[in-house]
């Protein structure tokens, strides 16, 4: 080997656990950021679909009112009547 090789090899030995605790902190602090991420996305999506669903439940409630319209059915009590009249 060059002595250049040598050299880097030393320094590389030299500084093995600093550069071992970097690599370590970068993995965690790149595994959290990216569990945060995935949480945030998450809390976001099932915010959405929760209001989403309660909108519904809202506009069937409001649609399940009844409606009570009048109707005159004395045309009908007569007709049936005048049926059992005839017999």
């Amino acid at each position: 080997m060059s002595q250049e090789k040598v050299d880097l090899k030393k320094e590389q030995k030299k500084n093995r656990k600093k550069l071992n605790r970097q690599a370590k902190f970068r993995h965690v602090a790149i595994t959290l950021c990216s569990a945060l991420v995935l949480v945030a996305a998450c809390g976001w999506i099932g915010y959405s679909a929760y209001s989403t669903y309660e909108k519904k439940q809202a506009e069937a409630a409001a649609s399940a009112d009844a409606v009570y319209t009048p109707v005159d059915l004395s045309a009908i009590n007569d007709y049936i009547s005048s049926l059992n009249n005839a017999e």
